[in-house]
């Protein structure tokens, strides 16, 4: 089955720099002409991924004709999915793997769910999990989490999709395994905004904690697998992207702790889909204090001590 790569940022062409080291053909698609043109001709992504070779077997192009295949893997930010989708007809009822993590903010729906609200004749998976484009690139091992309804197409896009350093696990449940990838950035955003406030580790082993517990109750009344969270997509993903200056979200969390300014044209998936978050636990009546904390950072409404001080005072519970 042959494979191409939706989005040139870093982590689609990290993922085609793994596939092809494994022997495949890869096709990447880039949106703009030039970054494409530049690619193919450097052989590198100097904006997102400077420092690594693209392997001679993989192809850049902006041409969508030309990257039709078996396999699709999605790799554009969460809100700019729906636009692809419905504006690329070529992809309809394809095999489609979304390599993104967020919840849309205007539907409050993840990736898989827009993918089906799209296509749905497609056949939608999305592979998720703890991971930086950077160690994917540098051939670094890895282990992700595949999620997809069929089983049998599950274990066949296991098997296409594993390279030598990427371990695939694969689930049926879409839900859980978007939703952990989505939350675990809302997460990270308060622990950077903690650690940015300089309120310490064990502040951010708090927030870590008990964010865990709100994405699973969340998950669960969405209809998830609690093991789910547990596994790569969630708890590990949660871990990596609190704890490391890699991440975006975090990065962006530690820029609110600090009250100092971020570069806006860094893509923040934490941002949109806290407010998205927020309103569909609202409409559900879930409670998601972390949320609405870390909601309040982004809006200037809250100061790091305000929030704080929010989540400090709630009543005593049992854990």
């Amino acid at each position: 089955m042959s494979i191409s790569v939706l989005g040139a940022g870093a982590f689609g062409t990290a993922l085609a720099i793994s596939l092809a080291r494994s022997g495949a053909d890869i096709t990447l698609w880039a949106r703009n002409p030039d970054h494409a043109a530049a690619m193919q001709s450097a052989r590198m992504n100097v904006p997102r991924l400077p420092g690594v070779t693209l392997p001679d077997t993989v192809t850049v192009t902006s041409s969508m004709s030309r990257a039709l295949a078996d396999i699709m893997l999605i790799a554009v930010p969460m809100q700019r999915m729906r636009g692809l989708l419905e504006t690329a007809s070529e992809l309809n009822g394809r095999l489609l793997v979304a390599c993104c993590k967020g919840v849309e903010l205007a539907t409050e729906l993840g990736p898989v769910a827009v993918i089906r609200d799209c296509d749905p004749e497609a056949t939608p998976a999305i592979l998720t999990g703890p991971s930086f484009a950077a160690d994917i690139a540098r051939g670094l091992p890895t282990a992700l989490t595949l999620a997809i309804e069929s089983e049998a197409a599950g274990r066949a896009l296991q098997t296409r999709l594993t390279t030598p350093n990427i371990r695939i696990y694969r689930t049926t449940d879409t839900i859980g395994a978007e939703l952990g990838g989505a939350l675990k950035n809302v997460m990270a955003i308060a622990c950077g905004a903690a650690m940015g406030a300089g309120l310490g580790e064990s502040a951010r082993a708090a927030l870590m904690t008990r964010g865990y517990a709100e994405m699973q109750r969340m998950a669960q009344a969405l209809g998830a697998n609690p093991e789910t969270l547990a596994g790569l997509s969630g708890f590990g993903d949660l871990t990596l992207t609190c704890t490391s200056d890699q991440s975006r979200n975090y990065r962006f969390g530690l820029s609110l702790g600090r009250n100092d300014a971020f570069d806006a044209s860094i893509t923040v998936e934490g941002a949109a889909t806290a407010r998205a978050v927020q309103g569909r636990a609202r409409h559900m009546n879930i409670d998601m204090p972390i949320t609405d904390a870390v909601v309040g950072l982004i809006d200037h409404d809250l100061k790091i001590s305000q929030a704080m001080e929010m989540l400090l005072s709630r009543p005593p519970k049992e854990e």
